[in-house]
């Protein structure tokens, strides 16, 4: 049974995620050991479609070990090899299913820096995002039950049911709140603890569905970058280099964080701002709307996707959609307004278009059921 949803995953990201031409070359990272049985079927399947995959074996448990001792030179140095096999792939792919998520959670502030602006964002912000077919995934193994507080038959089952799902449906599904977000300028959002005010007028907007992220299921753009004010409280736990962040608090002026809070880690939070200008800015406004996810299980593929929510992005904008900001970050943290999550709106141009995570246009709202988009392969 694993194995023939393995192979209906590994068709759906080569065929419609990264769409794989013969003499195409693929970069196919593999992180974790139980990831080996989906990378054997891609690895296959590429094959057999006279593409040439490249593949790479990694994983948090030996990611530390060198993130925690290396100095600048080495991180270089590091980011030039990786950067050199990153410009010969047409394609990328990433299955990540680390045993421990918390494998970085010990690693020095400043290394983690070092990491993520010497080596993270030249080979991966800079070249596989701006110029490869490229996607990412997470792989259903126990680390990733656990987190989501369930079995790991019951979470293989909705795993398969979320990352097989009909993408191609899911893109015409989006087109109206597309361009419903196109025509937007003023955006109110307001929740409890939440009353913020951004806008997006002129910024592009990008439809996600299933190109680059497995699972997927969002529309997204950038707030004008210094338009946004008021604050913000998210209410579902991150999970970011290492450390899990509840209830992070940020006030907004004209664009930049000014105060920041969480249950814990708030010094470590504020490190993170500080990384460089582009840190305290937001790079990322988008709507989440698959209905195969509706909890949090601090993984951020996922549950940046959920059903009646959205996320506020400090860091790096996309090019995409572009709205000036640059960072070595890019921190998606999430907010659920469905009812039991405290419910919440959000308002375009004084235009009620959400309550409760429900789109108020209801011919949108059951584009978007899991009737509607259910596999028919699975």
């Amino acid at each position: 049974m694993k194995d023939k949803r393995n192979e209906v995953l590994a068709r759906q990201l080569i065929e419609y995620s990264v769409k794989l031409e013969p003499g195409e070359v693929l970069y196919l990272e593999i992180k974790g050991k139980e990831t080996l049985e989906l990378g054997k079927q891609i690895i296959r399947i590429a094959t057999e479609k006279g593409a040439i995959p490249f593949w790479y074996y990694n994983d948090e448990s030996l990611l530390r070990q060198w993130v925690k001792n290396a100095g600048d030179d080495q991180f270089k140095k590091q980011a030039d090899l990786h950067l050199e096999l990153m410009k010969r792939a047409d394609a990328y792919i990433a299955l990540r299913g680390s045993d421990n998520p918390f494998d970085m959670a010990d690693i020095p502030e400043e290394q983690i820096q070092k990491f993520n602006s010497l080596f993270y964002k030249p080979v991966h912000l800079e070249e596989r995002v701006k110029r490869t077919k490229w996607v990412v995934l997470r792989y259903p193994n126990n680390a990733m039950a656990q987190l989501a507080e369930t079995s790991q038959e019951a979470f293989e089952d909705f795993y398969y049911a979320v990352c097989c799902a009909d993408y191609a449906k899911m893109s015409k599904a989006q087109d109206k709140l597309f361009a419903l977000m196109a025509a937007t300028d003023k955006v109110r959002i307001v929740s409890p603890g939440t009353d913020l005010t951004f806008s997006i007028k002129d910024i592009p907007c990008v439809k996600c569905d299933g190109e680059r992220n497995i699972p997927d299921g969002e529309v997204y753009t950038a707030p004008v970058r210094d338009s946004i004010n008021g604050t913000i409280r998210y209410n579902t736990p991150s999970l970011y280099q290492g450390n899990v962040y509840n209830n992070i608090e940020l006030t907004f002026e004209n664009g930049k964080i000014i105060k920041s809070t969480a249950d814990a880690h708030t010094d470590k939070m504020e490190k993170i701002f500080n990384t460089d200008e582009g840190a305290r800015y937001v790079g990322e406004f988008a709507i989440g709307v698959n209905p195969f996810i509706l909890h949090p299980m601090k993984d951020t593929l996922f549950d940046e996707k959920i059903a009646g929510s959205f996320h506020l992005t400090p860091g790096q904008c996309y090019d995409e959609a572009p709205n000036g900001n640059a960072s070595s970050i890019h921190w998606d943290i999430v907010l659920i307004q469905r009812p039991e999550y405290g419910g919440g709106e959000i308002w375009f141009d004084d235009k009620l278009v959400r309550k409760d995570g429900v789109f108020t246009d209801a011919e949108m709202e059951k584009s978007f059921s899991k009737e509607n988009l259910k596999s028919k392969d699975l």
